[in-house]
């Protein structure tokens, strides 16, 4: 038992500067300390932190503490995606479906978002069904493209609340229904999502 308590002991003793590391990095990050961040970061970053890693990417994307990189910012991005880090895998995506950092792959941006999307992340769900309702990337399917879009907006995703209002109010795969679209709708609106205060196609179906 002692031998137990030892070991632990010792891998909690391991275990925190790793954590304040990655805490302070991340805070310095938030504040705008770029140069302080990446002391922190990078070295956890190369060791297989995937937030670390993330976070690396992003400064990489945008230029923030060094010099803007976007091959570099999809490595970065792509370690973090991996070790199954959702926001990497979202950002990767996007890198993707716009060729930036890579060649343009959209197949390949689907196969990040859906990683993410199934790992319950509401923006990638969101993402991943309006990909199916427009036939972005796959063949184009309403009903898995609600299926999804009901995932996101049930998190409380306004967006995707936004968009299972119009797909109810156009009935694209579901009936058409004006009171499930104005219940989304309101639940967007609520939110202060902009699109749904002031979409032209759905505004008829609030009462003045």
């Amino acid at each position: 038992m002692k031998i137990i308590l030892a070991l632990a002991a010792l891998v909690i003793t391991f275990a925190m500067p790793v954590h304040a590391g990655l805490d302070e990095g991340t805070a310095a990050y938030a504040r705008g300390d770029y140069a302080a961040a990446l002391k922190e970061l990078r070295p956890l970053a190369e060791q297989g932190d995937a937030r670390a890693q993330f976070t690396l990417g992003l400064m990489y994307e945008k230029g923030q503490g060094v010099a803007k990189d976007e091959p570099e910012a999809a490595k970065w991005y792509r370690k973090a995606a991996d070790s199954g880090y959702a926001r990497a895998q979202i950002n990767l995506a996007a890198m993707y479906g716009q060729g930036r950092g890579v060649a343009r792959d959209v197949t390949e941006g689907v196969k990040w978002i859906r990683k993410a999307a199934e790992q319950g992340d509401a923006e990638a769900q969101g993402m991943l069904g309006g990909m199916y309702l427009n036939g972005v990337g796959v063949a184009k399917d309403e009903v898995e493209a609600v299926k999804w879009i009901r995932k996101a907006a049930d998190q409380g995703n306004a967006g995707a609340q936004d968009l299972l209002a119009g797909v109810y109010a156009k009935g694209r795969g579901v009936a058409r229904d004006d009171v499930e679209a104005v219940k989304w709708l309101r639940k967007a609106a609520d939110q202060g999502d902009a699109n749904a205060q002031f979409n032209p196609c759905l505004s008829g179906l609030l009462p003045k």
